[in-house]
């Protein structure tokens, strides 16, 4: 099992460094290969994705990401910029299904700003294509209007577009996931305006006649948005495109109280994987030993289940995930009062220590 360990920037280097302990102490034969990403890469490179980390990352059975970023890489010509590494791993790998769960932990309940009685017991899966839709759509650039609201002026334009398969294969991955859980898909579009959106919605519906145990649900993403505060636990698996995806996931993060619990997962057809937690690079806080490592710990876990055949260790991570969080301890992102606040390597050990 060889494993892609990309650290990155910011918070990325020391909450990768504590899920690697927790891989370590499973007791199975993993080969780990490390290398520069983001806006470390482009420092010793030249490129956010240099091609020794492509050829890597490619010859991985999953890559365990940490994240990238950092505001003085912000005025770099947007090629270069440290978020092009993960677009550009992405687009190689043909990482086209992104998995982001949401859960609240019952130990966690109370670092939610939603009413407990809204969030207790909230386990959502929102799919999200991640190869197509407007991130990646051509043309896209600056120019001068020739038409328009104001014809000769300066106006930048992007280009939302999916096609039929690729609308289809995220869809099957949406209804197998459902037929595993609660047996319900929400699918999230803009069928009123775009018609991108209205074509999502009828390829959706058309794949759903080949799975009629599974309940389908339409919804506009603004009334999505606003049920996700309003009645979370109404969802199961929510299915939507990459730019709408990207917005929901985040949203429904901070329903369990810090996106610093929350993991992910982005897919290709091999089940060859990057795992990633969902928040970013924090240069904020980057080198102060407070950063949440649970997130990239819990991805971990979903790497052994996806796409190393490891279910088993994966139960065994999350159990201890659970264990730690029972005994009270909390980085600073989700301490409350009565608990007892500890740092992001404190955090790893005492996973560490729980897998016993």
């Amino acid at each position: 099992m060889k494993i892609a360990v990309l650290p990155g920037d910011g918070i990325g280097t020391e909450i990768v460094a504590e899920a690697v302990k927790v891989l370590n102490v499973l007791g199975l034969k993993f080969e780990m290969e490390q290398a520069l990403v983001g806006g470390a890469a482009y420092e010793a490179h030249g490129h956010p994705l240099p091609e020794s980390t492509l050829k890597l990352a490619k010859e991985a059975d999953a890559v365990l990401f940490g994240a990238v970023g950092d505001w003085k890489y912000d005025k770099l010509d947007r090629p270069l910029r440290p978020e092009q590494a993960i677009l550009g791993l992405r687009k190689n790998l043909g990482l086209f299904a992104n998995f982001r769960p949401a859960i609240c932990y019952e130990q966690l309940v109370g670092a939610s700003s939603l009413k407990p009685e809204l969030i207790a017991g909230l386990d959502i899966l929102i799919i999200r294509e991640l190869t197509g839709d407007i991130y990646f759509g051509q043309p896209r650039g600056r120019r001068v209007a020739t038409d328009g609201h104001f014809p000769g002026a300066e106006e930048a334009f992007d280009t939302m577009r999916y096609s039929r398969p690729e609308i289809e294969r995220i869809a099957h991955v949406a209804f197998q996931a459902a037929r595993k859980r609660s047996k319900k898909v929400t699918s999230v579009d803009k069928a009123n305006v775009l018609e991108t959106f209205q074509f999502w919605k009828d390829v959706v519906t058309e794949v759903h006649a080949q799975y009629p145990d599974v309940e389908l649900q339409h919804m506009y993403v603004d009334n999505a948005a606003m049920q996700l505060v309003k009645a979370p636990k109404a969802f199961d698996v929510v299915v939507t495109g990459n730019m709408f995806g990207d917005i929901l996931s985040d949203e429904a993060s901070m329903l369990t109280g810090s996106i610093g619990m929350l993991p992910s997962a982005s897919l290709n057809t091999k089940s060859q994987g990057l795992y990633e937690p969902s928040h970013g690079s924090a240069p904020d806080i980057a080198g102060k030993g407070v950063a949440n490592p649970l997130a990239t710990i819990l991805s971990a876990a979903m790497m052994l289940r996806f796409s190393l055949n490891q279910a088993e260790a994966a139960d065994r991570i999350e159990a201890a995930v659970n264990k730690v969080l029972s005994q009270g301890l909390r980085t600073a992102d989700i301490y409350s009062e009565g608990t007892t606040r500890v740092g992001t390597r404190e955090m790893g050990e005492a996973v560490v220590k729980a897998l016993g």
